[in-house]
């Protein structure tokens, strides 16, 4: 009986001793099927993205330059003769007139050198008609034989002599009503006058001309800019080979963008081109003539300006968020035919609306990334949806095909 109850007592010691040393290895045994049963889950599904499809299509071709702009004319005020400034007749910053009085020279000395010029012109006509009467009585004595022919002769000569000498008075007499309306100093053109160079009480043209003011015309204005030569070699090669159609020269327009970021609502025109290049910067100089009604804009501001040379063939219209940049350039993200992610390199050519104008890079049918961009990586799958655009992004391609329509006369 005792021998029993030992037996049974070991029995189940080593029971014990059993499951204690086995749990820990069960318990890895359990844990890795748990982890790989986690390994073997099913792979998420490709993110959605918005794409657009590539269309070849025509699209303006613009050039995107700094000008500088200029008044239309400007004139310098100066004072033509010398005198004492008795006042300004005009207000400093006003719009004038042409012909509008704008100061006043002290006339008194011209008055005074009018009335001297006028008197010697009196007394030298005086002369010359004595001198006629005289010639008139010698030339009867003369064919009477009763004086000789020497006196005759000189009689002839002196009313020659007399002829001119009115004629010079009659000159000097227009010489100083000419300085005494220089005393008053009128605008030469329409425009706005600028501010007072000299004060009241100066003297003011005394051996050269003295500048009083300036005045320019700030409607229209002129917008100077430059193109470089390599450039306009390039489009002249494209527009040989077919690929750009270029407007005509009176046609070419330009639109301004100001200091702000603000656009300029009119529309300029170029009317020159430097016929050389500046061979100091390898450019040639264009200049537009911009509408200021307004007078919203002033000389000597530098604005940015789209100039718009023509219509590029087969291009591309892409919305500007699927056009992104890096330190290689300008790219976009393209989904294909396999819906695997790709990376294209691409050129573009400024903006039509709210699009990029993409030039180089791509082809007809490419599926580009709009949105999403952030939740793909390239040599990944992706899952193509139709692109929309916002409501605010549709609203303002509205008002600029609107006002694109206004500007063109629809």
């Amino acid at each position: 009986m005792g021998f029993g109850w030992w037996g049974t007592h070991d029995a189940i010691t080593l029971m014990k001793n059993f499951v204690l040393r086995a749990a820990p290895w069960c318990l890895a045994l359990l844990l890795a099927a748990c982890g790989e049963s986690k390994n073997q889950a099913p792979p998420s599904p490709p993110p959605k993205v918005g794409v657009v499809t590539a269309h070849a299509q025509n699209a303006p071709l613009v050039k995107n330059l700094v000008g500088r702009l200029s008044a239309f004319r400007s004139a310098d005020v100066n004072a033509r003769v010398a005198g004492v400034l008795l006042k300004r007749a005009y207000v400093e910053g006003s719009e004038v007139k042409k012909g509008q009085l704008l100061f006043e020279i002290d006339p008194a000395p011209l008055k005074a050198a009018l009335a001297s010029a006028t008197a010697q012109l009196a007394k030298d006509q005086a002369s010359l008609g004595q001198a006629r009467a005289d010639l008139a009585r010698y030339r009867r004595l003369h064919q009477q034989k009763s004086i000789a022919e020497q006196t005759y002769t000189d009689q002839k000569f002196l009313v020659q002599q007399e002829e001119a000498t009115v004629k010079v008075d009659q000159a000097s007499v227009q010489t100083a009503r000419i300085n005494l309306g220089y005393a008053y100093v009128t605008s030469p053109i329409a425009g706005r006058a600028g501010q007072q160079q000299v004060t009241e009480g100066a003297l003011v043209g005394q051996g050269s001309a003295t500048l009083l003011t300036t005045v320019s015309q700030l409607d229209p204005l002129y917008v100077n800019f430059t193109i470089g030569v390599n450039d306009l070699n390039e489009l002249q090669t494209a527009a040989e080979r077919g690929d750009i159609q270029l407007t005509e020269p009176n046609k070419t327009t330009v639109k301004v963008t100001l200091p702000d970021g603000t656009p300029y609502a009119e529309l300029g025109t170029v009317d020159f081109s430097a016929p050389t290049v500046d061979p100091s910067t390898g450019s040639v100089t264009l200049r537009a003539l911009l509408p200021n009604p307004k007078f919203r804009l002033l000389p000597g501001t530098y604005v940015t300006l789209q100039l718009a040379l023509g219509e590029r063939h087969n291009a591309f219209l892409i919305p500007q968020p699927a056009v992104q940049r890096d330190i290689t350039g300008t790219y976009v993200l393209v989904v294909g035919k396999d819906g695997k992610v790709t990376h294209r390199n691409v050129i573009t050519n400024g903006t039509q609306g709210v699009d990029w104008v993409v030039t180089s890079g791509l082809d007809a049918g490419d599926q580009v990334i709009v949105s999403g961009l952030q939740m793909v990586q390239i040599g990944a799958q992706a899952k193509t949806e139709p692109w929309q655009p916002p409501a605010s992004t549709a609203k303002t391609a509205g008002a600029a095909v609107a006002s694109a329509k206004a500007a063109d006369g629809e």
